[in-house]
């Protein structure tokens, strides 16, 4: 038997790059899995291909959280496991960056955050038991130039955590985040796009440019950051942690 075996497990920003390798591993041990995410081709496709569930919700729109996930658990159960993975992440120099963009950051990374996360706490306090895992950044823990809004988010998405953690230490439900640096995921695709354009380096210059930040050398692979939530997810007694998966790039 399997920890996951019959366990709902949502998980944000599910129709591609971390999110679907999270519900993929999630799946294959045994849970039963909802996505949701804002593209919904995307999601449907991605849904047939893993034998899951899906609901279009746009994570800063709170009304249609609760809608979504409302549903999900009228489909499939209470959610024993929310992943708060859907993120974004775009540059800009701090003097020339307007309002509209810091307000975007904070409200997909952390805003969206809470608004999942207080959606599922109920239910998971009336079970008695839950886990939460929130898909931070090596930017959650270190200082980057040309993100401080996403920055300041995600770091607040650390400080979400470990609060979390302690509140509900005795409720059987754990908080916990984890950090990937560089991904091979759309967003450092998109990264490389803007490094091309912006400098007129080659990709394999822009590719290498983000493959130093590791220690090792290499972009991450969706699926290390999967293990790592799965892993996550079954210990009882790991909370308020905030894991760095990014090959020695932060300690």
């Amino acid at each position: 038997m399997s920890w996951f075996d019959g366990k709902h497990a949502l998980v944000t920003g599910g129709g591609s790059g971390i999110g679907a390798a999270i519900a993929k591993i999630m799946i294959d041990k045994g849970a039963v899995v909802t996505i949701v995410g804002r593209n919904a081709d995307k999601l449907q496709a991605k849904a047939r291909d893993l034998g899951a569930r899906f609901h279009v919700c746009d994570i800063t729109d709170r009304a249609l959280v609760r809608t979504s996930f409302g549903a999900a658990v009228e489909e499939s159960g209470p959610i024993d496991i929310l992943v708060n993975n859907a993120g974004a992440a775009i540059a800009a120099p701090f003097a020339k960056m307007d309002d509209e963009h810091w307000d975007n950051m904070v409200n997909v990374n952390l805003t969206g955050v809470y608004n999942c996360t207080r959606v599922v706490i109920d239910g998971m306090l009336e079970q008695g038991s839950g886990r939460i895992v929130n898909v931070a950044s090596t930017a959650a823990l270190s200082g980057y130039a040309y993100v401080s809004a996403y920055c300041a988010a995600k770091h607040g998405v650390i400080g979400m955590t470990r609060a979390l953690a302690l509140e509900y230490a005795t409720k059987g439900i754990t908080v916990n985040a984890v950090c990937p640096g560089y991904t091979d995921t759309d967003i450092v695709a998109r990264a490389i796009d803007k490094i091309v354009s912006a400098t007129g380096r080659s990709r394999e210059e822009a590719l290498a440019e983000l493959e130093k930040a590791n220690p090792q050398g290499r972009l991450i692979q969706p699926e290390e950051v999967a293990d790592t939530v799965a892993w996550l997810c079954r210990q009882a007694s790991v909370t308020g942690q905030a894991i760095a998966v990014a090959g020695g790039e932060v300690m």
